[in-house]
């Protein structure tokens, strides 16, 4: 029996180097330094991983097609497939493509095999098509799991996320503490995020929903200012179409007006930039496109 590693035993390896890079850097620090040296930067990586979950969505991808290259050429080695790593991929984006894979599912494929053979314009040729906003019906559409859940065991909770725009996991780390009364941004209440307790670990500053403070300030009284401030979040609880809620609201709020249309494409007069940019903030994004695609339309 030979002693050369096998395909997934190194494709493993070379996964764990990624993660263990990503977690001893800071992806601030090095998107800082490219912004310093000039570079505009509009999609980042520095070919690192820094989340579990990213890690374990990229990994699936990488297996399936090692997989794939292992039963349509008999690839059996690692360095094999690197030296075909660009015409390989192709190949299975474009099955995929012909499969009627979704856009998001080839996107999300393709950066899983350029960031794992760090090759940044890797399978290039392969046309994805445009992800359209009418296709994406997460928040927009009741999905099996929310229709078993009971909104009205939960009202205090529904209540405190239309008015704070929290995620799930922030909800479950949320301490009584975090409420303040008079907070730093704009006086009045809000939420501290913490950091590590967000999505890529970035504290922040969460606005209460004016109008809404009713929702959230009885919630500090007579408690231990270490207590959660919900004990106990459903599983079923989706809370992505209450922050768009509170997205909405919170633009009208500061804007003064509507949201922008959604049958054409957006002009720049159709929107005001700084509330939503306030808006992209308090959701813990740093982009005006994400709302605007997925929040505010």
């Amino acid at each position: 029996m030979g002693n050369r590693k096998g395909i997934i035993y190194e494709a493993n390896e070379r996964l764990d180097a990624l993660m263990h890079e990503g977690l001893n850097t800071s992806r601030y620090a090095a998107k800082k330094a490219r912004r310093e040296a000039g570079e505009s930067l509009w999609a980042f990586s520095d070919g690192v991983i820094r989340s579990h979950g990213t890690r374990n969505t990229y990994q699936q991808h990488v297996m399936a097609f090692i997989q794939w290259a292992r039963s349509n050429y008999e690839v059996r080695r690692l360095e094999v497939l690197d030296r075909r790593a660009d015409e390989l991929a192709t190949e299975y984006l474009n099955e995929h493509l012909d499969a009627g894979k979704s856009p998001d599912t080839l996107q999300t494929e393709r950066s899983a095999l350029r960031l794992f053979f760090r090759i940044r314009l890797l399978a290039e040729c392969v046309c994805i098509p445009e992800r359209k906003r009418e296709n994406i019906t997460r928040s927009r559409k009741t999905t099996i799991r929310e229709q078993q859940f009971q909104p009205a065991n939960w009202a205090p909770l529904i209540a405190f996320i239309q008015a704070t725009g929290l995620r799930a996991n922030e909800l479950r780390q949320l301490q009584v503490e975090d409420i303040l009364v008079y907070g730093p941004t704009t006086g009045g209440p809000e939420i501290t995020i913490k950091k590590g307790h967000a999505k890529g670990g970035r504290p922040r500053q969460v606005p209460v929903l004016p109008g809404h403070e009713t929702d959230v300030l009885p919630l500090l009284d007579g408690r231990n200012p270490q207590d959660l401030v919900f004990p106990r979040i459903p599983s079923r609880l989706h809370p992505q179409k209450y922050r768009r809620a509170y997205a909405q609201a919170y633009y009208r709020h500061l804007s003064g007006r509507e949201l922008p249309p959604t049958h054409r494409r957006l002009r720049r007069s159709d929107y005001d930039e700084e509330a939503v940019l306030r808006v992209s903030r308090a959701l813990g994004h740093n982009r005006k496109d994400v709302v605007l695609r997925n929040y505010l339309r």
